[in-house]
């Protein structure tokens, strides 16, 4: 079974991800983490109990990794792209406690597995794409441990809504189904591809994209 982990907006610079956040939310996000083995870095926002927003971008500072980098940050032109046409909210990461079980079954669609900083492991496409553009989550297996939300200062942002919208929301709603998602984000008909998020905010509810 696969369960939402964290929402993912994908950066051109953590600085743009920041603003773009604070202007939604009005919340300036702290920063989380680096990531060493994928030359990236992040600001996190705890969600919930479980939940959390990540805005990540490539860490300019960081050695090239010997392989792609996850979320199709490689891809800075097309990273660009979807900023400027306001698609920034582009990713989300399910989570499980058996992630050999889920790529033995769905390696194709969801890639490989990679530890990313000790014990935790990642799927990821071997050119770094997001699975079927975004429309299928990233997947992480945390071993045992604790999700990072719960470590996360608590700045009254919670997760009420996330939705896909899709010109074909039944081929959504049948991946989900296919893959065992259990909270997969909320499917509609739209005109074009996107993630829209609601979050309670300590001035009320916000939207998010």
């Amino acid at each position: 079974m696969l369960s939402l982990d964290h929402i993912t907006i994908i950066a051109p610079s953590l600085a743009e991800g920041v603003d773009h956040v604070r202007a939604c939310l009005d919340i300036d996000v702290p920063f989380g983490t680096k990531h060493p083995d994928m030359g990236t870095h992040n600001h996190r926002l705890r969600l919930g109990e479980t939940v959390y927003l990540e805005i990540i971008a490539v860490d300019p500072d960081a050695p090239r990794p010997s392989g792609p980098r996850w979320f199709t940050l490689d891809d800075t032109a097309a990273v660009r792209r979807h900023w400027q046409n306001g698609e920034r909210l582009r990713a989300w990461v399910a989570s499980t406690d058996d992630i050999d079980a889920v790529l033995a079954a769905h390696g194709d669609l969801l890639g490989g597995k990679m530890r990313i900083g000790g014990q935790l492991q990642f799927s990821v496409l071997a050119d770094g794409r997001l699975p079927r553009g975004g429309v299928a989550p990233c997947v992480i297996d945390r071993a045992g441990q604790s999700p990072p939300s719960a470590k996360m200062p608590d700045l009254g942002a919670r997760l009420r809504d996330i939705v896909i919208e899709h010109p074909s929301p039944a081929e959504v709603t049948a991946l989900y189904g296919e893959l065992g998602i259990a909270s997969a984000p909320r499917v509609q008909e739209g005109p074009r591809f996107r993630y829209v998020a609601t979050i309670e905010t300590a001035r009320g509810p916000r939207t998010l994209y």
